[in-house]
């Protein structure tokens, strides 16, 4: 999916050294299967839906880890998809027009 931008990441310091830090941390619990990798959710997401990847967060709420991917739709909606990191699962999504970007069962 073209135009991905990770704009926030377990919120990041201006400090160079923690923000390598957290990457680090992350990429070592995708590797260890703590977190599921973002490809991976993203691959499910466009066999499902039409669009383009506006923006990815990778956000701690409520104690959760959970990837927010923001989507530009066929018509011009924009749609936010929430997913639990840990699991991969869709646990939200919010946003106008929905059905109208879901691909049809013959073309997954």
């Amino acid at each position: 999916m073209p135009a991905l931008l990770l704009s926030a990441l377990l919120g990041l310091s201006a400090n160079p050294g923690l923000a390598d830090d957290h990457w680090r941390n992350l990429h070592d619990a995708v590797r260890s299967g703590k977190l599921v990798a973002l490809p991976e959710i993203l691959d499910w997401l466009e066999a499902r839906y039409k669009g383009h990847v506006l923006e990815v967060e990778l956000e701690r709420d409520d104690g959760r880890l959970i990837y927010e991917i923001e989507m530009l739709g066929p018509q011009g909606q924009v749609v936010e998809f929430e997913f639990d990191a840990v699991s991969g699962e869709l646990v939200g999504m919010e946003g106008v027009n929905i059905d109208g970007m879901r691909r049809s069962e013959e073309t997954r």
